[in-house]
């Protein structure tokens, strides 16, 4: 049976470049004081936008870090890095819990500078929690309509997203978010990079938030690094 609610927070960890340890060591303290059931992270949350970062390793000894803090808060992290499998590499969404890690969703509408080295994914992915179909997104992925038409033969009851913005964008990322919402029937989740990351954003939009499935602006974070919010949200009845 689908648990009735979900708690569910938006995270916007303090981030180095070339700093994979100290990053680790921000997702995990944000894991735990996020105390959610569900803890979202923007996109390349644990490298930075550098798209010349080298891929992790699932097997990193460093994600023990992070497994043990989804097992101690009995917590679902979807945290953004890059990943490599054989000659293909993309920008991910890894799903860290207490049974481990692995790569839940690769993103499908790349752009820009992305597509020198990223390969796109196959197209819109869903995780399960607590029986809760939570569709993943990654930032301009939100801005897609063919992504989110697809996303609804999913029927998803959340969806959620890390994306990068700069400040200039936090309008039209949540406008895309009001309309997803209504479009799906199910509350969206936005957790969006704060503070300064790589590929020329030295100051990023943060203003994460959390949206019910009407639309409604539930919760939302500050501009600042290290910031975050979290709401406890009702599955719809099927």
């Amino acid at each position: 049976m689908p648990s009735p609610t979900l708690t569910v927070a938006v995270a916007q960890p303090v981030i180095g470049l070339n700093d994979l340890s100290g990053n680790v060591a921000s997702h995990a303290d944000a894991i735990r004081a996020a105390d959610s059931r569900l803890v979202i992270f923007p996109e390349l949350s644990l490298t930075g936008y550098d798209l010349d970062a080298p891929v992790v390793d699932l097997d990193d000894p460093l994600f023990k870090d992070l497994v043990d803090a989804c097992a101690e808060k009995e917590s679902v992290a979807l945290i953004g890095a890059p990943v490599g499998e054989e000659s293909r590499l993309s920008i991910a969404t890894l799903r860290i819990d207490a049974d481990g890690v692995s790569v839940a969703y690769r993103k499908t509408w790349l752009h820009g500078e992305e597509f020198t080295r990223f390969t796109p994914g196959s197209g819109p992915s869903t995780i399960d929690v607590d029986g809760w179909v939570v569709g993943l997104a990654i930032c301009r992925d939100t801005g897609q309509s063919q992504h989110t038409a697809q996303m609804a033969a999913h029927d998803v009851d959340l969806y959620a997203a890390g994306v990068l913005d700069v400040a200039a964008d936090v309008v039209e990322c949540q406008a895309r978010a009001f309309v997803i919402s209504r479009a799906l029937a199910a509350p969206v989740a936005i957790a969006s990079f704060a503070g300064p990351t790589g590929g020329g954003f030295d100051k990023t939009a943060g203003h994460s938030a959390i949206f019910a499935a009407d639309g409604t602006k539930l919760t939302e974070a500050d501009g600042l690094a290290g910031s975050m919010v979290r709401a406890e949200l009702t599955r719809r009845p099927r």
